[in-house]
């Protein structure tokens, strides 16, 4: 996800965001489908968005989000950038680039034992996202998620769910 600025959409009681304390990032490649995000000026007009990471060969990890401008049949859009982990103890804190001088943080902040899902965010709480290995999430389960949104201090409300094919 590209990062630009944005108020906050942190609660008002919310204390300081935390990111997993552990995250195997070989695990963590690979395709994730956009369920839920934040609004963000950067996808607007866009569906069916994805984040696909891969390896680089000077260990940094690729990084490229698409969507469809408008509805599915739409033009692809893409941005490709990198990621990498600044702080091997704080694995689950990384940092993007899509611009050459300007890097982002990219927190996963939850995340499923078995990474069929990820919670991820930023510490002003400005941006989130809910990202499935899968296009579709099991309604239940996206409610579990919004709770655990609310209690990492997030306002659920700003919530907006993004169209995927099935």
């Amino acid at each position: 996800m590209v990062i630009g600025c944005r108020a906050s959409g942190a609660l008002p009681d919310a204390g300081p965001l935390v990111s997993v304390p552990e995250l195997d990032l070989e695990r963590y490649l690979g395709t994730w489908y956009e369920i839920a995000k934040y609004p963000v000026s950067f996808e607007k007009g866009l569906v069916g968005v994805t984040a696909r990471y891969s390896m680089r060969d000077d260990g940094k990890v690729r990084v490229e989000n698409a969507g469809y401008k408008g509805s599915f049949e739409g033009e692809r859009k893409t941005a490709t950038g990198k990621a990498w982990i600044p702080n091997p103890k704080r694995p689950g804190e990384l940092k993007v680039s899509f611009f050459w001088l300007f890097a982002a943080k990219y927190w996963v902040i939850a995340l499923d034992p078995e990474y069929r899902w990820s919670i991820v965010g930023e510490p002003g709480r400005r941006y989130l996202w809910i990202l499935s290995r899968k296009p579709a999430m099991d309604d239940a389960l996206y409610q579990r998620l919004v709770t655990k949104v609310r209690e990492l201090g997030y306002d659920p409300g700003r919530l907006e769910a993004m169209p995927q094919r099935p």
